[in-house]
């Protein structure tokens, strides 16, 4: 059984995915033909309904949910883990809405987030999050909203701290903050998908056991990024919520969806978009 599999060459999830996709654990007749692309362009396949199975952000599962369903295990959930939004020099709150600002992607969670702070700013340029810090830094844009491995390398580049947007969703809601889920065609047998499902969670087990060492697998997919940063993201981003969404994650994802799901999906239920 052969299925794709998309996922970003973030450590998170090469952190993830690494014993599945080199086979340090048993896959049984299990084949995956793996994708690797930014978070951006793995929302935009699953809009498409390209991939089998796949990492995506949760601002873009309301336009994929009709079509895929969301694993327990392999996602990116919890508290301090939201994006950023930086800029050059401190701006006021109330004065954001009138500057240009770079967003990783318009389907992303952390534009869902921004927007949920900044209702009024519309003066967006989506880019690759690699690029944002580099965009405020030659005065492109006059802030930006950064996420993975940017969170550990904004100050030592000069950037200031303007708001916490995952501290700001936390206030708001008193919930953890769903950045990333994985999810699998509705169309896959139910069997299937939890055996898929319970493979990723043996994959990052594996990781964890290992832990802190860093395989080849992850460092050859993190560009030049320095070890103790590729520590700090997974540190960051992987947790027990990785393992198994469980109550308070699922509660927390569809919190997420109720203010962010459009408004012709209300009332969106546990069994209607999780795999059990």
């Amino acid at each position: 059984m052969k299925y794709s599999l998309g996922f970003s060459p973030c450590p998170n999830d090469t952190f993830i995915f690494d014993a599945l996709v080199n086979r340090k654990i048993d896959i049984g007749d299990f084949e995956f033909e793996i994708i690797l692309e930014d978070v951006q362009t793995l929302n935009s396949h699953a809009r498409e309904n390209r991939l089998h199975i796949s990492k995506i952000s949760y601002g873009a599962y309301p336009l994929v949910m009709n079509h895929y369903k969301i694993l327990n295990s392999g996602g990116a959930l919890g508290k301090g883990v939201g994006p950023l939004l930086i800029s050059k020099r401190p701006i006021p709150n109330s004065t954001i809405a009138e500057c240009n600002v770079a967003i990783p992607g318009e389907n992303t969670t952390a534009h869902m987030l921004f927007s949920l702070a900044f209702p009024k700013a519309e003066k967006k340029k989506f880019m690759i999050f690699s690029e944002i810090e580099n965009a405020v830094l030659s005065g492109e844009v006059d802030c930006g909203v950064i996420i993975h491995e940017n969170r550990f390398t904004y100050a030592q580049k000069g950037l200031t701290k303007l708001m916490d947007l995952g501290e700001y969703w936390e206030k708001e809601t008193a919930s953890p903050i769903p950045l990333g889920g994985i999810i699998i065609k509705r169309e896959i047998e139910r069997s299937i998908q939890e055996e898929i499902d319970n493979l990723i969670r043996k994959s990052l087990e594996y990781s964890f056991q290992h832990y802190p060492y860093i395989s080849d697998y992850v460092k050859q997919h993190s560009r030049e990024m320095d070890e103790v940063v590729m520590r700090q993201h997974i540190d960051l981003y992987v947790n027990n919520y990785s393992l198994n969404l469980g109550k308070d994650g699922k509660k927390a994802v569809l919190k997420f969806l109720d203010i962010y799901a459009n408004n012709d999906k209300p009332g969106i239920e546990e069994e209607d978009i999780f795999i059990d």
